[in-house]
């Protein structure tokens, strides 16, 4: 798995875990749902470091409590 597909599993599993929809979180995170809906589908190769922070707010989780997770061990490399 890639970065960018484990940060769309991790956002999709934090909402399922705080039994939210995704426009639920993008309005608690203060981001239009359009932003985080590109986050998870292939729109967005490269998801903004100040949206997860955002989102990491809307949720009250730190950024490292977001990537505190198994889903991010052993991903693929990048460079290709």
């Amino acid at each position: 798995m890639n970065a960018k597909k484990a940060v769309a599993v991790r956002i999709l599993a934090l909402c399922e875990e705080n039994e939210i929809t995704v426009n639920t979180l993008a309005n608690q995170a203060g981001i239009s749902p359009s932003t985080v809906y590109s986050m998870l589908n292939e729109k967005s190769q490269n998801p903004g470091v100040v949206s997860l922070k955002k989102i990491c707010d809307g949720l009250g989780i730190t950024l490292k409590d977001f990537f505190n997770d198994d889903i991010f061990v052993g991903l693929e490399q990048e460079i290709k």
